[in-house]
C-alpha cells in the first residue's frame, strides 16, 4: 500500500500525471476490479432450473431470494465497515471477499440440492460490500463524477457480460448448471486480482480535491448518527424511490432470461451484452457530463435531472412499446437505460456532490450502503410479492406492470428529495474558486 514515507513508482507517476491519464488508469482500474466482481455474482442466474422446486418457491426464485437475503445483509453490514474502513485494508478486504465468494460457488456446485441455497446465500455477504470498497479510492477527487461514470458502467455491462460467459461455459464446455458459477468466476479471477493491485496505487486526494470536493474522512457512529439527523427528511424521500428502483433493476436483471423469452428474443446469440452495452453508454455519457459542471450545486441539479428523465424514460418507452411504436428489443434496452439512469446516481455522483455542495462531514461511501441496504430490501419484497400474490401472471406481464409503476412513483420521490437537498445545498458555504485551487490530479 502507498504511504507519505514510501511511495509505489506508479503512484508516484500518477501524483503528477497530467488529469487525462490519471482518468483513463483509475477508470480501468476500478471498471475491470467491479466488472470482475460481477463474475462471482450473477452468472447462476444465467440457468432456469426448470423442474427443480424448494418449498413454496421456483429453484431459481429461491436461489436469487437467498443471495438478495446474503447481498443485503452485506449492505448493512457496509453501513459500518466500509464506512470505517482505512486505506490500507481496502485491497486485502477486496481479496479476501472475493475468494470468499468463490469458495462458496464451490459449494454451491458440491452441495445437495436443498443446502445449494445457502450456498448461494453465503456466496451473496461479501460481495455487497466491494462497491464501496472501490468507491472509497474515487470519491471525493475533482474527476470523480468521469471515475465514478466509468466504475457504474462496469456492473451494467458485466451482468450481460458474464451471464453470456456463464451460457457458453454451459453450452460449449458441457460444463453442469451447477459448477458454471464457479467455472466463470475461476476465469476471472487472475483480471480481478491484477485490478485490484493497479487500483490499490492510487494516490490519495490531492490538496485541490479536498478543497473543491470537501475531505472524505472514516465515520464513526457519531458521525453516521449526525448525517442522518442532519438530512433525514431527504433521505426518506430518495431511499424510498430507491427502494423501488433497486427492486426494479435486480428484477429485470435478475430475471432477464424470462423477459426475453416472453418478447421471443432468448435465442439472439449475445442478447444480454447487446441491450446492456447499450445501456452502459447511454449512462457513461450521462453521468460523465456532469464532470463539466464545476458548481457543487449545478451537479447536484444535474444529477437529480438525470434521475428524473430516467424514471421519465422508463414509462414513455413502455408506452411506445404498448402502442407498437418500438421492438422489444429497444423496449428492454429503453427501460434499461432509464431504470439505471434513475439508479446508478444513488452509487456515484449524487452523494458525492450532495457533500460537496453541503460541505457535511462524512464520506458518500455510507450515503451510498444507507440506501442500498434499504434498496435490496425492495427486491426481496418484490420477489416474495411476485412468488405469492401473481404467481399466474407471466415474467413479461409482471415486469411491465413493474415498470409503469416504478415511473410514476420515482417521479413524485425524486422531485421532492431534490428539492429538499437543492435547497439545502443553497444553504451551505461554497467551495473557493477554482483559480485558488492547484492543478494536480
Amino acid at each position: 500500500m502507498p504511504t507519505a514515507a514510501k511511495r509505489a513508482p506508479i503512484t508516484s507517476w500518477l501524483e503528477k500525471a497530467p488529469q487525462p491519464a490519471f482518468v483513463i488508469y483509475a477508470t480501468l482500474a476500478a471498471f475491470s476490479t467491479y466488472f470482475c466482481m460481477y463474475a462471482f455474482r450473477k452468472p447462476f442466474t444465467a440457468g432456469t432450473y426448470e423442474g427443480q422446486e424448494f418449498g413454496p418457491f421456483t429453484f431459481k426464485n429461491a436461489l436469487v431470494l437467498s443471495q438478495l437475503l446474503g447481498y443485503t445483509l452485506s449492505k448493512f453490514i457496509g453501513t459500518k465497515i466500509c464506512s470505517e474502513v482505512t486505506r490500507d485494508r481496502r485491497a486485502v478486504s477486496i481479496v479476501v471477499f472475493i475468494f470468499f465468494a468463490e469458495a462458496a460457488l464451490v459449494l454451491f456446485a458440491l452441495a445437495p440440492l436443498q443446502w445449494k441455497v445457502l450456498a448461494i446465500f453465503l456466496n451473496g455477504i461479501p460481495l455487497g460490500m466491494i462497491w464501496g470498497l472501490v468507491v472509497w479510492y474515487l470519491e471525493g477527487r475533482r474527476t470523480s463524477e468521469l471515475l465514478l461514470a466509468g466504475l457504474s458502467a462496469s456492473f451494467i455491462v458485466s451482468s450481460g457480460a458474464v451471464k453470456d460467459v456463464g451460457l457458453h461455459v454451459l453450452r460449449e464446455w458441457g460444463v453442469s448448471v451447477w459448477w458454471m458459477p464457479a467455472v466463470t468466476g475461476a476465469l476471472f479471477l487472475p483480471v480481478l486480482l491484477t485490478s485490484v493491485w493497479l487500483l490499490n496505487q492510487l494516490p490519495q486526494p490531492a490538496l485541490a480535491d479536498i478543497v473543491a470536493r470537501a475531505e472524505r474522512e472514516p465515520m464513526d457512529w457519531r458521525l453516521r448518527q449526525s448525517f442522518v439527523r442532519t438530512f433525514f427528511p431527504g433521505l426518506v424521500l430518495l431511499i424510498g424511490a430507491y427502494f423501488f428502483l433497486t427492486a426494479y433493476r435486480d428484477f429485470r436483471d435478475n430475471f432477464q432470461r424470462e423477459i426475453f423469452l416472453g418478447l421471443g428474443l432468448d435465442n439472439v446469440p449475445g442478447i444480454f451484452t447487446r441491450t446492456e452495452t447499450f445501456v452502459a453508454v447511454g449512462v457513461l455519457v450521462a453521468l460523465a457530463l456532469l464532470f463539466l459542471v464545476r458548481d457543487n450545486r449545478k451537479g447536484l441539479l444535474g444529477a437529480f435531472a438525470i434521475m428524473l428523465v430516467g424514471v421519465v424514460l422508463m414509462g414513455g418507452s413502455t408506452l411506445l412499446r404498448d402502442s407498437g411504436a418500438i421492438s422489444g428489443f429497444w423496449w428492454m434496452s429503453l427501460v434499461g437505460l432509464g431504470s439505471y439512469l434513475a439508479y446508478v446516481p444513488y452509487g456515484s455522483v449524487l452523494f458525492d456532490r450532495l457533500i460537496a455542495s453541503t460541505r457535511v462531514a462524512g464520506t458518500a461511501v455510507f450515503a451510498i450502503y444507507l440506501a442500498d441496504a434499504t434498496g435490496y430490501c425492495g427486491s426481496i419484497t418484490v420477489i416474495v410479492y411476485r412468488n405469492f400474490a401473481e404467481s399466474e401472471v407471466s415474467w413479461l406481464d409482471f415486469f411491465r406492470a413493474f415498470t409503469y409503476f416504478t415511473s410514476v412513483i420515482g417521479i413524485a420521490l425524486i422531485a421532492a428529495g431534490g428539492a429538499y437537498f437543492l435547497r439545502r445545498a443553497g444553504q451551505s458555504p461554497a467551495a473557493p474558486p477554482l483559480h485558488q485551487q492547484d492543478s494536480s490530479a
